[in-house]
């Protein structure tokens, strides 16, 4: 993550922003003293109930849980139809990143806080269930240094270092025991120097000549966790892949992704029994406006010795639209399209409040679901109330999820992507399959799924200044009320 060089499609998001000021009793509700947050299922059947969690840009309700009667549908603003015999994507599930910043601001917390703030945000049973996090493999411009784990030359001197034994393991092993099925995603910032065309910290390329060494190195990380019962689900081979201006980077174009993929990390893997997943690109979605780049994962899809190895696709928003992973998979529908990183700070002004957390679920989550993405992770979990700690030369003004205030590593303000995390993850359970809508209204986005258990979910974002009846059609019939600058996840049998 790094982009003051860049028109951000974020800024869209204040280009829409409502100018609410939360006022002060609403501001004291950012600070979390509850140690559980009790969540029971309900077994509902038309006649009965459906279970309903509420976001409000005004701050009143914040992850409100509530259950709606099944009324006779009634005169409305819009009616949303539900068409279960159109399916889409199944969901793998939503999340945040854990840095070696966010692990070290949780060491700081006391136990029984952290322990609180985790089971609030990864416990299905007792909290918003989040399931999915994204490490890196290495330094990345919010660590506390500039490191690889083989900074000495030769492949034969890997090691983990302090930020993943003391931080970053810690904080996922804790996560793991509230939630055993939190996957995980890792990405590095750049290879170790000694493997790299500059010899550099920011952008080079990665030697051909160090395929092998490299691909070893990803096989040493993924066990070295495993030694700590931590199973790695997936990684990309390198995170944004154009990125030539971070305080850690490398370039790894698509002929080179595609090759390295081919000729050294997909075969280790093999040979090593490494069941990994593997994503390539890992970058937005506009490929930096290179041309040369542009369809980046297609073109090492169309490399059959590449593909075979390859599970899909990894983006991020902060350039370009939504639309192209439909461009992607409807070239490639046998690939997966995971969604991977964005997140809010002073480039968008308010943007990280919970004022705007309609407008990230209109411009980021949306988007995201309705263009076959299967995940959706925002960048750090936490970061201090100092927008750190962060890398010199990397990004210094980017907000947590959450931030946690630093004079006392107790007080935390809850953020926009926060918030929209974890509606998604407790109204849009693991294994869910999209399925088609009609009869949108324009001010209220919809997406609606199909869950396991054979109940349904539908996500209802109303961005305007009013509220809207919305009848929901289909299998069931009622009609709901979704406040001004509110949504909903409503879930029903």
């Amino acid at each position: 993550m790094f982009h003051p060089h860049k028109s951000l499609s974020m800024n869209k998001i204040s280009l829409f922003a409502i100018a609410l000021a939360l006022p002060l009793a609403c501001q004291a509700q950012n600070v979390f003293t509850s140690p559980t947050l009790t969540i029971e299922p309900i077994e509902a059947e038309p006649g009965g109930t459906i279970r309903a969690y509420t976001v409000s840009a005004n701050g009143i309700h914040r992850l409100e849980v509530s259950e709606l009667p099944f009324e006779t549908a009634s005169a409305s603003d819009a009616t949303v139809t539900l068409l279960p015999e159109q399916k889409y994507q199944t969901i793998d599930g939503f999340g945040f990143a854990i840095t070696g910043s966010t692990g070290y601001n949780l060491s700081k917390m006391k136990a029984e806080d952290r322990r609180a703030f985790l089971t609030r945000t990864f416990s299905p049973e007792h909290g918003y269930g989040a399931s999915y996090v994204r490490v890196p493999i290495g330094c990345s411009d919010f660590s506390l240094s500039n490191y690889t784990c083989c900074d000495t030359p030769g492949i034969e001197n890997f090691a983990l270092t302090d930020e993943e034994t003391k931080y970053i393991i810690p904080a996922l092993k804790e996560i793991l025991e509230i939630n055993p099925s939190v996957k995980i995603i890792s990405s590095p910032w750049t290879p170790p120097r000694w493997m790299k065309t500059n010899g550099n910290w920011t952008a080079g390329h990665l030697k051909p000549e160090c395929y092998q060494d490299y691909a070893t190195y990803f096989v040493k990380w993924i066990k070295a966790f495993a030694e700590y019962g931590i199973h790695i689900t997936a990684v990309c081979p390198q995170n944004e892949s154009l990125q030539r201006y971070n305080s850690a980077s490398m370039v790894m174009e698509w002929t080179e992704a595609r090759d390295f993929i081919k000729q050294a990390l997909g075969p280790k893997f093999r040979e090593e029994g490494i069941d990994t997943q593997i994503y390539v690109y890992d970058h937005d979605y506009d490929y930096c406006e290179e041309e040369s780049q542009k369809d980046y994962p297609t073109r090492i899809y169309e490399d059959a010795d590449a593909s075979q190895y390859i599970t899909g696709a990894a983006f991020h928003s902060y350039g370009g639209d939504a639309s192209e992973m439909s461009n992607v998979h409807n070239a490639n529908p046998d690939k997966k399209l995971i969604f991977t990183e964005t997140t809010a700070g002073e480039w968008n002004a308010e943007g990280v409040r919970i004022s705007v957390a309609t407008n990230d679920i209109k411009w980021q989550l949306l988007p995201v679901l309705k263009n076959w993405g299967c995940t959706f992770l925002v960048w750090n979990l936490m970061l201090d109330s100092e927008r750190g700690p962060y890398r010199p030369g990397g990004c210094s003004t980017a907000n947590g999820a959450v931030d946690i205030m630093k004079t006392d590593y107790a007080t935390i303000t809850y953020n926009s992507y926060y918030y929209i995390v974890c509606l998604a993850s407790v109204g849009i359970p693991v294994g869910s399959v999209r399925i088609g809508t009609s009869g949108d209204h324009e001010d209220v986005g919809t997406v609606a799924f199909r869950t396991p258990e054979g109940g349904y979910s539908l996500l209802l974002n109303n961005t305007s200044a009013s509220p809207r009846a919305i009848t929901v059609a289909g299998p069931a019939s009622f009609t709901v009320t979704v406040d001004a600058n509110s949504a909903k996840v409503l879930t029903w049998k």
